[in-house]
């Protein structure tokens, strides 16, 4: 039998439904790979293999009862494993965020997102890996401990979602959930060669992703293929009422040509994205794959975004600010971890000095600075005023052009500690990344090539808002002649 955790998402659906497997022996297969690679790769912090199969048999007798005597229809994605960000509550499982403050913490209710991928038949093997309140770009600020690249285990998987997007390399499932505030999908996407969508602003719903940056945060899935991502963000997108931010807008049925014809897309490359710096095998492999584009018949010219060189500091001052008010909540008192104290003020510096890690401290406090009386203004007010600078930009460009190619970061992943005592450069890892959740505009990360060391390169392109089907046609596209994305990393 095929080895049923080479399986992408389309296979697996196609599998299960054909009978060439069952649901128990995909998911089993899933486990036994994370059980025989996770001490080396550390994607979990919460596996949950007793209640995966147990919904994978149920998931078989559903099945098995249909068959035999029809009725409605199936739930589309039955049966299959799916990974989910340590950021997503999921009802009755622990979701610590990757911070010891919420190491116990067992929410009632599941995400919105998880809750419909549920409801479409999924099964759930645990909880992946992240930087503490998805504040980093290499998953080693989690009080678990870091997560390592498949790839190279020396190396990073990125972050903040880089548990899940290490999962997918590993072959330890066909789909994961991350979230993406600044890059969080996209960036370990690059680093890791799967394939990551950030949604539109208010397309997927936030209802259960603990809060970082409320104005900036994506719920967007992982997968190997862009047709896998294109199933499963059709069955987790949509307006919920109990996110306000949630966009009442339908959510179409995505249906991928295999042709690849690409004829009269527009696809606009900013120089403001190849900066000095980049690694040149960066450069030279989305160059090369925006060559392949046009050669499918998409039109390519540049465009310019010239406010892209102010994402950086307006993210990290509305982004630090946004998270110092979200992350007052944990002071000892409600939820979470607590430090004894023989005053108020002492159980709140006790509880958020000893339970929140360094990273985590540096932005709370960047941002209660930037919130504070006569800094407001020239600061936090003022980064607004330039992100709508940022948002127009993009939203000029996409008057002239259907897509915006860019890279995903300016190189491949870095190994541990090396930015570690350095914010900036660390931050530097999203400088691509960040405008998109500025403005709230959509972006798909896909394998492109490889460096020198054998280590993925993406590359990601960006839509109009709502305009997700235009970044899974085009990325198909560019899957049906391009084998990048089939690729795997050897491990034991």
């Amino acid at each position: 039998m095929t080895d049923l955790t080479n399986l992408t998402l389309v296979q697996a659906q196609r599998a299960l439904h054909s009978g060439e497997c069952s649901s128990v022996e995909l998911t089993r297969a899933c486990l036994e790979r994370i059980a025989r690679l996770e001490p080396c790769i550390h994607a979990f912090i919460t596996h949950t293999p007793q209640a995966a199969l147990e919904a994978a048999s149920q998931a078989d007798l559903r099945r098995a009862r249909w068959k035999k005597e029809g009725g409605s229809m199936l739930p589309p994605l039955l049966g299959i494993p799916l990974a989910v960000k340590d950021l997503l509550c999921l009802a009755g499982v622990r979701c610590t965020c990757g911070s010891r403050i919420l190491e116990n913490f067992i929410p009632p209710y599941s995400a919105t997102a998880v809750e419909r991928l549920l409801a479409a038949g999924m099964v759930v093997v645990g909880k992946t890996n992240t930087d503490e309140y998805a504040m980093g770009s290499s998953t080693e600020n989690s009080a678990f401990g870091p997560t390592h690249n498949p790839w190279d285990t020396g190396r990073v998987p990125g972050g903040s979602s880089g548990g899940s997007a290490a999962a997918l390399a590993a072959r330890f499932v066909p789909a994961a959930l991350g979230s993406d505030t600044g890059g969080s999908v996209r960036q370990p996407a690059s680093y890791c060669g799967v394939v990551g969508l950030k949604p539109t602003y208010g397309r997927v719903s936030r209802y259960g992703l603990v809060a970082y940056g409320s104005s900036l945060d994506t719920v967007g899935p992982f997968t190997r293929t862009v047709a896998d991502a294109a199933l499963i963000f059709e069955h987790m997108a949509g307006y919920d009422r109990h996110d306000a931010t949630s966009a009442d807008l339908p959510v179409s049925s995505t249906c991928l040509d295999d042709n690849a014809d690409l004829s009269g897309l527009r696809i606009g490359v900013p120089d403001e994205y190849f900066i000095a710096g980049i690694q040149p095998e960066v450069t030279n492999a989305v160059r090369t794959a925006i060559a392949v584009f046009e050669a499918q018949g998409a039109v390519v010219f540049p465009v310019s975004l010239p406010h892209t060189q102010y994402a950086l500091p307006v993210y990290y001052l509305i982004a630090s600010s946004e998270a110092s008010a979200n992350l007052a909540r944990y002071d000892g008192i409600r939820f979470g971890a607590r430090r004894d104290a023989d005053n108020l003020f002492d159980l709140f510096s006790r509880t958020r000095g000893q339970n929140f890690g360094a990273e985590v401290k540096r932005r709370i406090m960047l941002g209660t600075y930037a919130l504070s009386a006569g800094y407001y203004d020239a600061y936090y007010g003022q980064a607004q005023k330039v992100r709508t600078l940022i948002q127009r930009d993009f939203d000029k460009a996409f008057e002239q052009v259907d897509l915006i190619a860019a890279p995903v970061a300016p190189s491949t992943a870095f190994r541990f500690n090396e930015h570690l005592d350095d914010p900036l450069a660390m931050y530097l890892e999203d400088v691509f990344t960040l405008p998109a959740n500025l403005a709230g505009v959509p972006g798909l990360a896909f394998p492109a090539g490889f460096d020198s060391a054998h280590l993925p390169i993406g590359m990601q392109l960006m839509a109009a808002p709502f305009r997700e089907d235009i970044l899974f046609r085009a990325g198909h596209a560019y899957q049906q002649i391009t084998d990048w994305h089939q690729a795997a990393p050897s491990l034991p």
